[in-house]
């Protein structure tokens, strides 16, 4: 076979090659013919041949796509890969600092630098290399850096989880001077007298702190009856612990009127109006036009639909006739144009689609463990900040406090939007999701060094009015899915015996 010096045609459409089955110089001999023919085996690689048992490249299982979502390229330069300039520049800068730390102060540490040169590096790989999370607005690499400082800090954690207290508050004194010194724990139910001063009094900013967390808290979960449920269940926490901090100790009405009917109504109300506006506006974008796409809901159990906005595209128009504008146009600007466009892309900063949730916690058993264990992870990340400052001496105004609550909140957007994919659309998410994973192993680290450096630190037992309440939840925990799901499950175990048993007779 004469070569022609181009490479074999691998393309999908290519014609099949057929090879012998046996050698021809075998069966010139008396010796071959009496031996078995053996399939002369092609070389392996992608220039080979297409058998019959290979796979067809021309299906769709053969193209694999990849979890997230595509790109949203109507800014086509920010989506666009800059590895190498980035590495260019962070080289540049890091050779810049690194090379001329000799020109500080004497004696200056810089221990301080090199550990902010090291988490800076680690963000930037991160950024640059981490896989793509479910959210692709404002940009991908923005997720990934959550996704990296939430590994940062589940990894700080697991560090103190292998030192003692005092050790811990000195590594927190390295961080900030103003720390490692006892504070007072301030209680809310010294006047509990129901009246227009004591109602103004206990107007701070924790009240614009309880709206704005379950604001939050209503774009993670986006459920009415989940929100309220969590809201409910913090506030018999707070009842449950208020024996070993003070800070849990507030009036009744603090409890039920200020906290559950005023801020976290209000901040619940907000956060779901958000989401009903956000799920009917469907934006996405192409060479900074818009198209709005009302109720678009997409992985959703009532409206399993989807606009494929790229077929819109590749469907051709009818062309407009418009008039010529005058000669004179053409070198002056529209009025407004430069608004319209800045307006068209600060939306990139809103959700390219946004995914209503319906948990549906009584629908089977799996559904129910979903919501219990949801539940349960919230309370711990809710409960847990509150042990972590009083251990570690902090206010509730110091900017770790308030950051480590932002973290959360910004982890907890993809972590429970791919725990709601992971049980309801197990063909797409095969696995848990990367921000779920880590999300959960942090608050559990988080509960692991509350619980060794407790040890002595709340002397006062629990009262016995709330042993019986915990133990009642607990016990109602358990038998609500044995009635629900373990009896009527048992029956048709035990009806499909007798019908086995029947027709063996």
């Amino acid at each position: 076979m004469a070569t022609t010096g181009f490479p074999p045609d691998i393309s999908p459409n290519a014609p099949r090659t057929e090879y012998p089955t046996s050698n021809p110089l075998e069966e010139e001999t008396d010796a071959g013919a009496l031996s078995p023919q053996t399939e002369v085996e092609p070389t392996p690689g992608i220039n080979g041949p297409v058998r019959w048992y290979d796979a067809d490249r021309t299906q769709s299982y053969a193209k694999i796509q990849p979890f997230q979502e595509k790109n949203d390229t109507s800014v086509e330069f920010v989506f666009k890969p800059i590895t190498l300039t980035i590495l260019f520049f962070a080289m540049s800068i890091l050779a810049y600092i690194g090379m001329s730390t000799d020109v500080l102060e004497e004696g200056r540490s810089k221990q301080r630098l090199g550990i902010y040169a090291i988490i800076s590096g680690f963000l930037l790989f991160a950024m640059i290399q981490f896989r793509d999370g479910p959210f692709i607005r404002p940009h991908p690499a923005f997720w990934r850096v959550v996704l990296a400082v939430n590994l940062l800090y589940e990894l700080a954690m697991v560090f103190l989880l292998f030192q003692d207290l005092n050790t811990a508050r000195q590594y927190m004194v390295l961080l900030d001077s103003n720390l490692g010194k006892p504070l007072p724990e301030k209680s809310y139910a010294e006047d509990c007298s129901l009246s227009i001063g004591t109602l103004w009094n206990a107007l701070d900013i924790f009240c614009i702190a309880h709206t704005l967390g379950w604001f939050g808290k209503a774009l993670i979960l986006r459920d009415y009856w989940f929100c309220w449920i969590l809201s409910i269940a913090f506030e018999f926490a707070e009842y449950s612990l208020q024996h070993q901090l003070a800070n849990f100790a507030e009036c009744w009405w603090d409890h039920w009127i200020l906290d559950v009917l005023l801020c976290n109504w209000f901040g619940l109300f907000v956060g779901m109006k958000t989401c009903e506006y956000l799920q009917v506006k469907h934006f996405s974008w192409r060479k900074i036009r818009p198209f709005s796409f009302a109720h678009t809901r997409r992985f959703s159990f009532r409206h399993k639909q989807s606009v494929s906005i790229e077929d819109e595209e590749l469907t051709p128009k009818p062309a407009e006739q418009t008039p010529a504008p005058p000669a004179s146009s053409s070198k002056t600007k529209r009025p407004g144009a430069i608004r319209r466009n800045t307006k068209k892309v600060l939306k990139q900063f809103s959700p390219h689609d946004f995914t209503s949730f319906e948990w549906g916690g009584t629908t089977s058993f799996t559904a129910y463990f979903t919501v219990v264990l949801l539940l349960s992870v919230f309370l711990a990340a809710e409960l847990n900040p509150f042990y972590l400052k009083f251990l570690l001496w902090m206010e509730p105004s110091h900017p770790f406090v308030i950051a480590r609550l932002v973290g959360v909140f910004l982890c907890g957007l993809p972590a429970v939007r791919e725990l709601y994919q992971y049980m309801n659309d197990s063909r797409r998410a095969v696995r848990m999701g990367q921000h779920t994973w880590l999300l959960l192993a942090t608050i559990i680290t988080e509960l692991l060094v509350i619980v060794k450096w407790s040890k002595g630190m709340f002397p006062e037992p629990m009262p016995k009015n709330i042993k019986i309440f915990l133990s009642t939840i607990a016990t109602l925990l358990i038998v609500y899915p044995t009635v629900k799901f373990g009896v009527p499950a048992s029956r048709r175990y035990l009806l499909r015996g007798q019908r086995k048993t029947l027709k063996v007779q």
